[in-house]
Order: C-alpha cells, then structure tokens, then sequence
C-alpha cells in the first residue's frame, strides 16, 4: 500500500527530518512539499544533504496541491508550519481532501491541535484558534501513551513535553510521586528553528548554557495538561528550560519527593513494564547520553531513587521523537502500519 503524502510548510528543520524519514518509508510516499515562500524552488536548493534522495522534486504552493494529488487516493497530511498558521492550512487540506474524496489523516507538529479546548490554546499562544471546529477530530499524546486511538488525526506534543512526559507518565500511572514535579531540559539551537535569532547566533550558543523563561514556559501547561488526559492526575509541574550549546537534542531531567518504600529497583520495574511494548523507548541501568539517541527516533531514559527523593533524566533528539519521528510515529499508528516503519534508524552518535 502506497499512502499519497503532503508536507505543508514544508522548509524548517521539523519539515526537513520528515523528508528524510519518508525516503526510507515503506508506505508514505511525498507527492507534495508545500511552501508558499519557496514554491518552484528544488527541495534540494533548501536541504542540500537530501540532494541524492530528491534530486528533481520541487516545492508547490498550496493552488497547486489538488494537482499532485490523484481523487480517491489515500492521503497522509504532515504540517509543520508555525503555530497559529498550521491550523488554517489543515482545515484547507482537508477540505481539498473531501473535494477529492480521499482518505486521509493529519498529523500536525505545531501546537495548533495540542489542547482540545480552543480557549486554553488561545490563553497560552494567544489570538485566535482557526479551526476550532477541527479540535474534537484531533487526539494530543506521546505516542506511547495512547494505547487506543478513536480521533482521525493526531497533534503531536511539544519537544520539551514529549521528553517530560516520557519521564512522568508512569509516576502518576503508579502513584508514586508525593508533590510536585520539578524538571530542568537542556535544548539544541535547531529547537528555536530555522528563522535566525539571537537565541541560535553562533556566538551567542557556542560554549554557552542558560536558562530561559523559568517557571513560565508555554510547554508547562500542556504537559500538566498531558499528565492529567494520560492518567487522570492533576500535576504541578516547575520546569525550566535551558539553550546548549550544540544544534539538536534534549535532556531532561525531573525530580520529586516519592511515597515511602519506593526503591530504585521498583521503579526500575514500573518504568520497564509500562513501556514494554514500546520499541522507541530504552530503559537503562545507567544515565542516558544524548549522542546515543540524536538524530534517531529512541527515548533512553535512566531513574534513580535515594532517601525519599526520585529522578528520572530522558534524552531524546528533538527534532525526530520531539517532531517529525513522533509524527511519522502517529502517522503509522493512523493508518495501522508499524510503529517503527521508516523509523527504525540508529544514532549516529559521534555527530
């Protein structure tokens, strides 16, 4: 089976790893790049290192999509435009898809389909949500933690909220923290994306470290929101982000008080039993190390535990299981296909 698949907002780094991903897919197929700003221009022109992969493909604007696309094909629809824009894009894809009577399912990687209530998602990115009347038809979670899946398209969660979540789900599963939660993530530059800023300059990142936005980064809320839609708990989480200096990753690490009694090798036990049947998540016996999952779609996630106190650290590539690998990730569960398809790619680890 051949899945007919669009990238809209096609040229930022997220857009850059989806189209890197589907060239190694065994059922999505790019039919389509949209890029309003960059239309008629070669793929390659923007991403050089996927010249061998797609030589003579050019990115389209959206009036030339309902020409890429055959009626009655299967349609796998990626955003990874800008929060606030991506919302608008979908609602006009879909409704192209309808007028060609496709089958077709949506993954967005902005925060536009993040929240089911258009009021929270208005209060925490601010203006108004496009589409509201889209919000019921979408289902946010890390893959891993929606066992069940009735909604016809997917949001993924943030990179930082993806880290964060992987770490504390299973704590709330298994009512072993006492309070709240406290978690600090380092980030790569290639999570500000591609547009410059004085957050990615060279001179600024290079041999640098800092905290930004302490105590009020807009992922808190949804990952409090995320905890609560995973496990019914109502958790307070105090994160702090913070710039690295290299380009892409994230590590997390999260700390609480936990109940009476919990050693390290039983949580060791709840973290290894919840994600049993998850293959892109890795328990270890030690702390993870970053280049070991960078520029793959794995999560390795390390736990410690010591005089009532518990810590979980969990490294992911921001850019692959943080966007475009969780997305292609939901994208298969959608369409029933294997969790690992087109994803099976190790770390590259001397990056």
């Amino acid at each position: 089976m051949k899945i007919a698949t669009v990238i809209l907002g096609a040229t930022g780094y997220v857009s850059g790893e989806l189209l890197r991903l589907l060239s190694m897919h065994s059922h999505l197929e790019l039919v389509a790049a949209v890029s309003g700003s960059h239309s008629g221009k070669l793929i390659a022109d923007i991403f050089p290192h996927l010249r061998s992969t797609y030589p003579d493909e050019r990115f389209c604007n959206f009036e030339q999509l309902a020409e890429k696309i055959r009626p009655g094909n299967k349609l796998a629809i990626f955003s990874a435009a800008p929060h606030g824009k991506s919302a608008t894009l979908v609602r006009n894809a879909l409704n192209l898809a309808k007028s060609l009577n496709s089958e077709v399912h949506v993954v967005d990687a902005s925060a536009d389909f993040r929240y089911a209530n258009a009021d929270d998602f208005e209060a925490v990115y601010g203006g108004k949500h496009s589409a509201r009347e889209l919000l019921n038809d979408f289902v946010c979670a890390v893959p891993e933690h929606q066992k069940v899946n009735t909604r016809q398209h997917a949001g993924h969660p943030g990179c930082f909220a993806t880290a964060i979540l992987l770490a504390t789900v299973p704590l709330y599963n298994h009512g072993v923290v006492n309070g709240d939660i406290f978690a600090s993530a380092t980030t790569g530059s290639t999570g500000s994306g591609r547009t410059p800023q004085i957050g990615t300059h060279h001179p600024i990142r290079n041999s640098n470290l800092y905290a930004y936005k302490p105590l009020a980064h807009r992922h808190a809320p949804e990952i409090q929101q995320l905890i609560k839609t995973a496990t019914g708990a109502n958790a307070r989480v105090n994160f702090v982000p913070h710039s690295g200096p290299f380009a892409r990753g994230i590590y997390a690490t999260v700390q609480a008080s936990c109940v009476r009694g919990l050693t390290r090798d039983k949580l060791l036990s709840i973290f290894r039993d919840d994600y049993e049947n998850c293959e892109f998540v890795r328990i270890l016996d030690a702390a993870p190390i970053l280049k070991d999952v960078v520029a793959s779609n794995y999560a390795d996630i390390g736990i410690d535990v010591k005089d009532g106190s518990l810590v979980i650290m969990c490294a992911i590539d921001n850019l692959v299981k943080g966007a475009a690998g969780g997305s292609v990730q939901w994208m298969n569960r959608l369409w029933s296909l294997a969790d690992s398809d087109g994803l099976r790619l190790p770390a590259p680890a001397w990056t």
